[in-house]
């Protein structure tokens, strides 16, 4: 797995490429969160358009991400999730925790509406 980080209005987008399966990317994750908190910025959009797969590993990873954020006073929230991955959140009663987005405009926009 890889991902891209950017800057979009209010908020940072971080793309996942690939399958999302835990290990070494999640240290990566949390890293550049950790980063991003420093610099004060605190809402995340996690765009999952071009994720293959997702194991419990990765669902720990999202989960480990959004405790980091929320502990900072901001948010991690998910958009473009294939079905599979949105069956995944459904299963494992994940899809509550989260807040989810069909698009990653509705994402973006959804922290304006505090």
């Amino acid at each position: 797995m890889s991902f891209n980080v950017s800057e979009r209005y209010n908020c940072v987008v971080i793309e996942f490429k690939g399958n999302v399966m835990g290990g070494p990317d999640a240290v990566s994750l949390n890293e550049k969160l950790h980063e991003l908190i420093e610099k004060g910025q605190k809402n995340i959009v996690v765009d999952l358009s071009k994720v293959k797969f997702m194991n419990s590993s990765g669902l720990g990873m999202l989960i480990g991400g959004l405790t980091t954020m929320r502990k900072a006073g901001g948010d991690l929230r998910i958009a473009n999730a294939a079905d599979k991955i949105e069956s995944l959140l459904i299963v494992t009663k994940l899809i509550t925790v989260f807040k989810h987005f069909k698009s990653l405009d509705e994402a973006i926009a959804s922290f304006d509406e505090k």
